[in-house]
């Protein structure tokens, strides 16, 4: 049964979704100071905003459950492997999960990478001026994608577009009936290019997700295929994209720090892990608990719904001295960006490697003096999910 109302004692608080899109981070300070875990009538669900809280939910996977009754990625995709727990969880993840891992990441995907990103700036570099999110990371990323899923026949495009409106409707707290008919029609696209793909698959295995799924050790069915597909499709457009976005923006902004991550090609790396804890591409997780559970105070009776605002524990300032700056100096301490326990992202590696290895050292090294555009209408957006709506730029073209 899910709770539809506050836990007794816990502290209601109005929270306006419109500003919680334009920026969260000052109702998250206020919530972690004031109401760390509190019940919001406009998301219907407690949220959790203390790093610690969040970890703690994280490991307790037996009372913090994924399997949420009428969560909006349900609505969206169907069941899949992020709505479920294991061992349930364990089987489809085993079978998805191999190509993604960080030596397929090298030895399959990594050239192609390159090679797709030099394609997409080959397209760009006379210009002199671009939206690096629209003209380059975007259709970069949903081609990439499309390698690693085994998705053919889909263009960069198709993958972009169908992640847009997957991520919609996983989002879609106001419930706009326009989101869910994209979302609808993405979904019947993928569905039918998925069966397609594990067709050609069956006989010509590639070394994909979808590959890996037709020919895992136990069954899969297509459906969960297709489901889950559409799953990988959400984040794995919009994670790569938006962590590449928020890095470069804070590097172009910062440019003695630029210059420093110029010299030092190997703090590309340090420069993901800052970006992701800073401005998190994915804000929050619902879970809903399986039995009564104390946490932050407040006894959370089962069915209870919860957000694990992983935006906001990747800002507490009692793990992250000036939370709010970008800086990659600080001391190390594990951010929540990827959560964590079973549900750690299965795209991680690719998007650290497609991103700091071949993303950002290209578009600095190949875009000679490139900078921000003054006067641009680029801003941050979201909080469910979060990153730059533009990034406009310009250099020197040859």
């Amino acid at each position: 049964m899910t709770v539809l109302t506050a836990a007794p004692g816990a502290p209601v608080v109005d929270l306006d979704l419109a500003d919680l899109r334009r920026d969260p981070y000052p109702a998250y300070a206020e919530l972690r100071r004031t109401a760390p875990l509190a019940w919001v009538p406009s998301v219907g669900r407690h949220l959790l905003t203390r790093y610690e809280d969040i970890v703690h939910a994280e490991k307790l996977p037996e009372v913090f459950s994924s399997r949420e009754e009428g969560s909006l990625l349900l609505r969206t995709v169907g069941p899949n492997m992020l709505r479920e727990d294991d061992p349930e969880h364990r089987r489809l993840r085993a079978a998805a999960e191999p190509p993604t891992r960080p030596r397929q990441v090298r030895d399959l995907w990594a050239d192609a990478f390159e090679r797709t990103a030099h394609e997409q700036l080959d397209r760009i570099a006379g210009r002199g001026a671009a939206d690096l999110i629209a003209d380059f990371a975007e259709p970069l990323f949903a081609a990439n994608l499309a390698l690693v899923l085994g998705l053919r026949t889909a263009s960069a495009e198709d993958i972009a577009d169908w992640s847009r409106a997957m991520m919609a409707g996983n989002s879609n707290y106001a419930d706009d009936p326009g989101i869910w008919l994209r979302a609808d029609e993405a979904t019947r696209a993928i569905e039918d290019a998925v069966a397609r793909a594990a067709e050609a698959a069956r006989h010509e295995p590639d070394g994909s997700v979808i590959s890996s799924m037709v020919h895992a050790d136990g069954p899969v069915e297509l459906t969960e295929i297709q489901n889950n597909v559409k799953v990988i499709i959400g984040g794995g457009v919009n994670e790569p994209r938006d962590v590449f976005g928020v890095g470069a923006w804070a590097l172009l902004d910062r440019p003695e720090m630029l210059d420093r991550v110029l010299k030092d090609p190997a703090s590309w790396k340090r420069v993901f892990e800052e970006t992701a804890r800073w401005v998190s591409p994915i804000g929050m997780y619902p879970r809903q608990l399986i039995q009564d559970h104390e946490i932050a105070g407040v006894t959370l009776p089962a069915g209870s719904r919860v957000a694990l605002v992983i935006a906001s524990g990747n800002r507490d300032e009692s793990v992250f001295e000036r939370a709010e700056d970008f800086d990659l100096d600080r001391p190390h301490r594990p951010h929540l960006a990827f959560g964590g326990g079973p549900h750690f992202c299965m795209g991680a590696w690719v998007a650290r490697h497609e991103v700091s290895a071949i993303a950002w050292p290209l578009i600095f090294s190949r875009l000679k003096g490139l900078r921000r555009t003054e006067g641009a209408d680029d801003r941050m957006d979201g909080w469910v999910f979060r990153g730059p709506t533009s990034l406009n730029v310009t250099w020197q073209a040859a």
